[in-house]
């Protein structure tokens, strides 16, 4: 068993602190030296030195908490099986459902079927799109086009590029003291943005920086 030595000290100044230390054998004051300072900066006065024990307490880590995952065995193919599935209503709260395996089956089947379908019905409108756009300008029934595109719930939109001029007048402050050059300094300065989000600002180019009289 490790021995301990508990040293004792009572303050002399106004505060008539007890103080206590206790050390491992071996590792308190060397022989001779037993001054001590309060934190009032008084002396202390050592007033005993004994053995001391300090029971051994075995301190255990912070366990990770196991989750048990139970499998269960497979078991061989049986369409009438009943089966308990959880069925997801996107951000509501999941109901449990229990039907035969044959029937979840033709379920899966149908839904892959359904999605395919969608995916080709919605290749299909994209085309039209492109046609009702392409003819719309110049087409002379323009209301029909309009309702076609309505009820396969077409935009009638399309992307155009474009270029415009914008002039801009403003006030900067520079030091006189150094060199500068204005084109530059503007250039560093402008950005063009958009309000609209329908629009894409897809590069910006200064020119034609000049002073304003």
């Amino acid at each position: 068993m490790t021995t301990y030595n508990k040293y004792t000290w009572v303050c002399t100044g106004d505060c008539d602190a007890l103080i206590e230390y206790t050390f491992k054998d071996g590792f308190g004051w060397p022989n001779g030296v037993t001054q001590l300072t309060c934190p009032c900066n008084s002396k202390c006065t050592l007033l005993s030195v004994e053995d001391a024990t300090i029971p051994y307490t075995e301190t255990k880590g912070n366990e990770m908490e196991t989750t048990d995952t139970t499998v269960s065995p497979a078991v061989d193919y049986n369409p009438d099986l009943l089966v308990t599935y959880k069925v997801l209503h996107g951000y509501g709260d999941p109901e449990y459902a229990t039907d035969k395996v044959r029937n979840i089956e033709w379920d899966l089947h149908n839904a892959r079927q359904a999605q395919k379908t969608v995916g080709n019905l919605q290749s299909k409108i994209d085309s039209v799109k492109d046609i009702i756009i392409e003819a719309y300008e110049m087409s002379d029934d323009q209301e029909t086009l309009q309702s076609i595109a309505e009820a396969l719930g077409i935009e009638l939109t399309r992307d155009v590029e474009f270029t415009a001029t914008l002039e801009v007048r403003g006030t900067i402050t520079l030091n006189i003291l150094e060199d500068y050059d204005l084109e530059t300094e503007i250039t560093d300065a402008l950005y063009a943005d958009a309000n609209n989000g329908n629009i894409v600002i897809d590069d910006t180019e200064v020119c034609h920086v000049r002073e304003a009289y």
